[in-house]
């Protein structure tokens, strides 16, 4: 098969558009037929590298897939060949108490596909048939490939991280991003009060389009001033954000009594200083969320299959051009997710 690897670290240059073994078909696994990848800034850290972390090289990324069936291994009797899907990012063991508890995402041998793994980055890729999640006709594979990661970070977020309700007004920083446009439209769905910030008329423009009640142009506006203008001076009960040491302060700052600030990352830095003061006098809650268990995947994937909410897909490129698409992921102007399509 054709696969984009690396084999070494570095710029954009070290992906190589090449032959590569093709997955094999083992018990309890699937191949699935790549039709789409969406990137995800892990697909950037690996390909320039992380401290501590070592990848199996050639490495192949790619955490979204979509695609279909080609062929099951021994002991999967539900999923045939040529079943539309998309895959479950998130690997687990399936036997430990948080697998068993609906905690996988909490298993001690928690991965995410391409990460230690080979990935969708290729014509086809091999995953246990727990990962698979079928689609109906109407879903198609590019939209497919841009939900399965935001979404369920951002259902992971609202939910279990924020408790978020309808009576909550909730901040989601840079709505631009893929879990910042997905946050804006489960929270809308919702009926939560959504509040979001982003960089430039444009992109707020956006924002709103997606169902934001007010957005804050982050280059021209006092963020936490503007914010607790539009609550009458409380501030919110819930932040979204994974941008890290840019926005931290600000984030905190908009945060009203009680409120629930969660993170799943940080693009620009991770050194943050706290005031503990401000933590325990206004009973605020930090809390740090990554993925989320299939159960949660399975639960926004019957809003998007309904229509209630979709990805914002800013751009596509074919796999060859797999590094062209890394350097749009790293580009400033865009909205949404981006998503290699496999021909």
């Amino acid at each position: 098969m054709k696969a984009v690897r690396f084999h070494e670290h570095g710029g954009p240059e070290v992906l190589r558009y090449e032959d590569a073994p093709d997955p094999e078909t083992r018990p309890g696994h699937v191949v699935v037929r790549v039709a789409a990848c969406a990137l995800n800034h892990l697909d950037l850290w690996q390909r320039k590298g992380m401290d501590r972390v070592i990848l199996p090289m050639p490495h192949i990324s790619g955490a979204d897939v979509s695609g279909t069936v080609a062929d099951v291994g021994e002991g999967v009797t539900d999923l045939t060949p040529g079943q539309r899907v998309m895959l479950q990012p998130g690997l687990s063991c399936g036997r430990c108490a948080m697998c068993l508890s609906a905690r996988d995402h909490q298993c001690p041998r928690y991965d995410v596909l391409g990460y230690r793994s080979e990935g969708g980055y290729a014509e086809a890729v091999a995953v246990p048939a727990a990962n698979v999640i079928p689609i109906p006709d109407h879903i198609d594979f590019v939209s497919a490939a841009a939900f399965p990661l935001t979404f369920l970070t951002a259902w992971h977020m609202l939910f279990a991280g924020g408790r978020l309700t309808s009576a909550d007004t909730v901040l989601v920083v840079a709505a631009g991003s893929g879990v910042g446009q997905a946050a804006i439209q489960i929270a809308k769905a919702t009926h939560a009060r959504v509040l979001a910030t982003a960089r430039g008329e444009e992109k707020c423009s956006r924002a709103r389009a997606l169902g934001a009640d007010d957005v804050v142009d982050s280059t021209c506006e006092d963020v936490p001033k503007r914010v607790r203008a539009l609550t009458g001076g409380r501030g919110v009960n819930v932040v979204i954000e994974h941008v890290g040491a840019a926005t931290w302060d600000q984030s905190v700052r908009c945060l009203a009594l009680g409120g629930r600030w969660v993170t799943c990352g940080a693009t620009t830095g991770f050194d943050v200083a706290l005031d503990l003061r401000h933590l325990f006098a206004r009973q605020l809650t930090l809390a740090g969320s990554y993925m989320g268990a299939k159960a949660e995947l399975l639960q926004a994937a019957e809003g998007f299959f309904r229509g209630l909410f979709a990805p914002v897909v800013d751009s596509t490129f074919p796999l060859q051009e797999a590094a062209d698409a890394q350097r749009r992921l790293e580009a400033a102007d865009r909205f949404g997710k981006i998503v290699l399509v496999v021909d």
